[in-house]
């Protein structure tokens, strides 16, 4: 018997000391990754406070009394691209493009998976295949069919980044819908709700954790899209992607220092928009995992 013991508390033991090197090891890869990622950002950052011509010469030296510019790339870049004005038609497209795929998404994916039809089904599968499906295959024919629509301003790109975010929209509201009690929604209908009552009032609450996911996944990928704003909206209305080309001149040249300052400012805005929700999408990508 004490034998026996022994060997339980040596396997106890064994086992314990190979999750803890596991978790180490975990720990340590993740802690590589997070640094080659951020190193990226560091050396943009670094040369946004350089003088143009050395981040050419020395792009990976820290800035020097001789080689630091302060805050002039950032004042010279903020003039030369009408940066406000840029990040405002930004901020616009970004805020009601993502609120308007997360509004009607949503409401899709409850439909498609409480209506049991064959339509419901075939449009499921239509919008999922839409995601495999290259932008570059469509832009040429959406690029004219947004402008024969007058869907060529900020108001318009709108219902076009509705179109191409829905597809994942969809498939990630519906693994969550259907985790989702019939029960609480009929106890609903019993109450007197109607459909749209019972969405709005009973379902999409409960969504908000999985909203916040579809909210920052698209919101990074519209506040950051160059293609499809420079093929539909064009020069007319400059986003920040599109705004900072601009300082680009004649035969290739580049002001290095006014692009690094802006490109740093670029990314300010959904890094703490990011930051100040990642509990939520934490929450939000598990209960899709558990749930779905």
């Amino acid at each position: 018997d004490t034998a026996s013991i022994n060997q339980n508390q040596g396997g106890r033991k064994l086992m314990k000391a190979k999750s803890l090197f596991q978790e180490r090891l975990l720990f340590v890869i993740l802690l590589v990754l997070a640094i080659a990622f951020l190193i990226p950002i560091f050396i943009v950052l670094m040369n946004s406070f350089k003088g143009r011509f050395f981040i050419s010469t020395a792009p990976f030296d820290f800035p020097t009394a001789q080689t630091f510019a302060g805050i002039k790339n950032y004042i010279a870049g903020v003039e030369k691209i009408g940066f406000f004005k840029a990040f405002g038609y930004s901020i616009f497209i970004t805020v009601f493009s993502v609120g308007a795929i997360v509004l009607f998404t949503s409401m899709t994916a409850w439909c498609i998976t409480r209506v049991k039809s064959k339509l419901s089904t075939i449009l499921y599968y239509v919008l999922v295949f839409s995601m495999i499906v290259p932008f570059q295959m469509v832009m040429f024919t959406m690029s004219k069919m947004a402008n024969i629509l007058h869907l060529d301003n900020p108001v318009g790109i709108i219902v076009l980044y509705l179109g191409f975010g829905a597809g994942m929209s969809v498939f990630i509201f519906s693994g969550f819908v259907k985790s989702i009690p019939h029960e609480i929604e009929e106890a609903a209908t019993i109450d007197g709700c109607n459909p749209i009552q019972t969405f709005f009032l009973i379902v999409f609450p409960i969504l908000k954790p999985i909203c916040i996911t579809v909210a920052i996944l698209n919101a990074m990928w519209i506040w950051n899209d160059y293609l499809l704003p420079y093929l539909v909206i064009g020069s007319n209305y400059r986003t920040i992607p599109i705004a900072v080309q601009y300082l680009q001149g004649g035969y290739g040249s580049r002001d290095m220092g006014a692009s690094m300052a802006m490109l740093i400012l670029a990314i300010i805005p959904i890094v703490i928009f990011y930051l100040s929700l990642q509990k939520q999408i934490i929450k939000g990508v598990v209960a899709g995992a558990v749930k779905g």
